[in-house]
């Protein structure tokens, strides 16, 4: 059985997690704390998630290529790449979150302390705070009040309003579920916890719908419900 070493508020695991849920595929969950140090030294490993780790023993990092492999990976279940999308789609999809990669991550950095693992105790989420200000020279509560600013530059970078009709028209980002859904649904949804910032309605009810379809309630990682 395939086992996934994992933070709940990284985005890039949680794309993992639709896949082998949307594949069908049983596997075997290791969610980890923000300060689990000693399991990546047991593993022999870099301290990076997603770890994605084979029947065969084969060790996967790489969400990105972990996504374009699925359907060789695990051929059976739903094809997600097959007849669902092609090389320059995909390439064209990562090129856009590569342009978008700086401001996601200045709004993401304050929503990571809704998630279990950096939410686990006061000693973890004080680390956190600290990380986050030694990268960013602002503190967890600053870029929180910085958030309107960086989502108004995404919607400007990503259209959202239009991406957010083409999904509503099509149902998924190339008229059937593929990897490309399990990517822009994990990397958007964590939008919906800020105060304040509004997703377009169709958007959101394409998060719900490619969830649905993918069998995956990504709130599983919340402390609390987005209601």
């Amino acid at each position: 059985m395939p086992a996934l070493y994992h933070f709940w508020s990284s985005f890039e695991s949680q794309r993992v997690r639709l896949l082998l849920s949307c594949k069908g595929v049983d596997w075997t969950d290791h969610a980890l704390r923000y300060d689990d140090d000693q399991t990546f030294f047991e593993l022999g490993t870099a301290r990076h998630v997603p770890l994605l780790v084979l029947d065969s023993g084969e060790r996967l990092d790489d969400s990105e290529r972990i996504l374009w492999e699925a359907d060789r990976h695990f051929p059976r279940g739903e094809k997600l790449v097959a007849g669902r999308i092609d090389a320059a789609a995909w390439r064209a999809l990562i090129d856009w979150r590569q342009r978008v990669n700086t401001i996601l991550d200045r709004l993401y950095a304050p929503l990571r302390p809704a998630f279990r693992d950096v939410a686990a105790d006061r000693d973890i989420l004080t680390a956190y705070k600290a990380d986050v200000t030694h990268k960013y020279g602002l503190s967890v509560e600053a870029l929180a009040n910085d958030r309107y600013a960086g989502y108004q530059q995404l919607v400007r970078l990503s259209r959202l309003a239009e991406l957010a009709r083409h999904l509503s028209r099509n149902r998924f980002y190339t008229g059937a579920i593929s990897i490309a859904d399990l990517l822009l649904t994990a990397d958007l949804f964590p939008l919906q916890l800020h105060d304040g910032l509004s997703l377009p309605v169709d958007l959101m009810y394409y998060l719900e719908r490619v969830q649905e379809t993918c069998g995956l309630d990504l709130r599983q990682g919340l402390v609390m419900d987005l209601a």
